[in-house]
């Protein structure tokens, strides 16, 4: 392999990763509730890595990836098809795509959201991580930490506001609100 490839290829690889995050959004937020989403990004990743020699460098790498993510996910649909699932309008998915790919601030609204909740208690942030990561139900949890579910389900709600509204402050002090 020549250098001059290989030094491609090394910044193919930095900007398929640089994009993974966002992809994988992409795709879920077009997937909504589909436990294959994650199928759909690997064989995405594939097919990027196979149309590698497609890509001319310069151009939006991120769009370029997404046109092939949006069309993974029509192949998937099609297989499903037999499915009775509630699928999207293309209308629908049309305008959630553009406002996704225009969409350039997934890491500054990670960073706002670790930030944010570094800022709650601990015990607020194990409800949310309970409630968010776990695969135990809400009620299971009010059990074990001796609560009613209902009077979780008030604290989850306030805590998704105080979030939201902390989100909402740094990232208009960062500019990207």
């Amino acid at each position: 392999m020549s250098e001059p490839t290989s030094q491609s290829e090394a910044q193919f690889v930095a900007e398929l990763t640089a994009c993974q995050l966002p992809l994988t959004l992409y795709i879920r937020s077009l997937l909504p509730g589909d436990g294959a989403a994650g199928d759909v990004a690997q064989q995405t990743n594939a097919k990027i890595w196979e149309k590698r020699d497609e890509f001319d460098p310069g151009t939006n790498f991120k769009a370029w990836a997404f046109a092939i993510a949006r069309y993974e996910v029509l192949n998937y649909r099609k297989q499903q098809a037999r499915d009775a699932r509630f699928v999207f309008s293309q209308e629908l998915e049309q305008t959630i795509a553009s406002e996704i790919e225009n969409t350039d601030d997934f890491e500054e609204r990670q960073e706002a959201l670790r930030l944010c909740l570094q800022e709650l208690r601990p015990r607020d942030r194990e409800l949310l991580v309970s409630r968010y990561a776990s695969s135990a139900t809400l009620s299971e949890y009010a059990e074990v930490v001796g609560r009613s579910a209902g009077g979780l389900k008030v604290t989850l709600h306030r805590l998704r506001t105080a979030l939201l509204e902390c989100m909402k402050r740094r990232l208009s002090k960062w500019g990207t609100a």
